[in-house]
This record gives structure tokens, C-alpha cells and sequence, in this order.
């Protein structure tokens, strides 16, 4: 009897153990899926690719991180603060050295977010880091209003799910890659704007499912066939 119960206590300890085993790998399984490019990486990657795995290491962080609902930047906020669609954004703060730049200053703050008890905001992260001549595309925004009027016209920015080919396909890319390869900056964490903030940080691989929009669409004038010269 004292046999049986033994085998039995052995057989429930083992069960067990291969449950335990079997969850922790299963689930070291999923982040090696999500993070799949190391750092001693030899496999060559597409330049426009690159960029969507530099914050790969921060992609589980960004799924268990908890939205501030008081201090959400908006769209709006988001587009306000450039001259036109595809422009670089205004600084919207004071800059206390013109010559400090860069990892000196702007990337202490914009270089991995974080909140600003000054300007009671979160700040944008930049989806590249490694250009630290911040001011060669970004300056101070001085004023809301033009200096001179001219007939400039500020082009309306793509509405938030008005690209999508189907009604349930993903979005597509409204916007160029180049200087913006790195999504994450810009679509995951407190600094996104709520309306573009991705709802699944951790699949890395955005370009994956998502796809840029490289269509120019031009007036097509109607075809009129010319006799004169035949």
C-alpha cells in the first residue's frame, strides 16, 4: 500500500514538474518570438526594416505599462505642432542654450519618454536617436500665427482609419519611412497620441502586416485625341 502511494505522490510530483517546465518555456517561447533580432545579430536586415527593432527590448514593457488618461496627447496636439503633413515637429518649449543639442540635452528627455513635471507632459520619444544634430530640423515654435500672409495652404492630414483597403485590413503606412522607420516611438507608450497608439506593441515586426502608401494620386485630364497633324 505504502508502494502505490509513493508511486502515485511520484507520478503527481512529476506531473507537475512538466506542467511548470512545460509554461516557463512556453512562454520563453512567446518573447523570443516578439524579440526575434539580437544584439550580436548577423543576418542582414533592410535599411527601411532596421529601424522597427531598435526598441524591440522595451516591446513587453510597453504591454504591461499603465495609460495615464489625465495626460494623453491627442491627434491633433500631434499635427498642430508641424507646419504641414511629413514636416519635423516644432519644439514646443523654451530652449535654454541654442547650442545645446542632442545627447547634451534634447535626448535625456526624448530619447526613452518619460513624464515632465514642468510642461505636465510626456515626452515624444524619437524614432531616431542616433541623429543627435536635434536643431538642424527642429526649432522653437515662436509664434501660432504666420508672420506674413501668403497662400500657403497647410494640406489636411490622413483621418485616423480612413486608409485601411478593407474594413477589418490593417492600416496602411500613411506617411514615409525614411527618419521614421522606428514605430514604436511614435505608436506605443504615454508620449503617442491616444488615436495612433498601437493596441499590440509587442509584434515588432509592424512591417509585417502593414504596408506604406506610396500611391500619388493625380488629376487625370480626359484623353482628347489631336487629328490636326495626321
Amino acid at each position: 500500500m505504502k508502494k502505490r502511494l509513493a508511486l502515485i505522490l511520484l507520478f503527481i510530483l512529476l506531473f507537475i514538474a512538466f506542467i511548470v517546465v512545460w509554461n516557463y518555456s512556453y512562454y520563453i517561447g512567446l518573447e523570443e518570438a516578439y524579440i526575434p533580432i539580437n544584439k550580436n545579430k548577423t543576418t542582414s536586415i533592410i535599411p527601411s526594416e532596421s529601424g522597427v527593432f531598435e526598441r524591440s527590448e522595451f516591446a513587453l514593457d510597453y504591454v504591461n505599462m499603465p495609460i495615464d488618461e489625465t495626460h494623453q496627447r491627442t491627434i491633433n496636439t500631434y499635427y498642430n505642432n508641424r507646419a504641414y503633413h511629413g514636416a519635423p515637429p516644432s519644439i514646443p518649449h523654451k530652449v535654454e542654450n541654442e547650442r545645446n543639442m542632442g545627447g547634451n540635452s534634447c535626448l535625456k528627455c526624448h530619447e526613452n519618454g518619460g513624464f515632465t513635471e514642468k510642461l505636465k507632459a510626456y515626452a515624444p520619444i524619437t524614432p531616431h536617436p542616433k541623429m543627435v544634430n536635434c536643431r538642424q530640423c527642429h526649432v522653437p515654435q515662436n509664434t501660432q500665427k504666420i508672420f506674413k500672409k501668403s497662400n500657403f495652404k497647410k494640406g489636411k492630414p490622413p483621418l485616423v482609419g480612413s486608409n485601411n483597403a478593407l474594413e477589418e485590413s490593417p492600416p496602411v503606412i500613411p506617411h514615409q519611412l525614411q527618419m521614421r522607420e522606428n514605430c514604436l516611438a511614435c505608436h506605443a507608450g504615454p508620449g503617442a497620441p491616444k488615436e495612433i497608439r498601437v493596441s499590440h506593441p509587442e509584434r515588432i515586426n509592424c512591417r509585417q502586416c502593414h504596408v506604406p502608401n506610396n500611391k500619388v494620386i493625380e488629376h487625370v485630364k480626359t484623353f482628347v485625341r489631336n487629328f490636326k497633324n495626321q
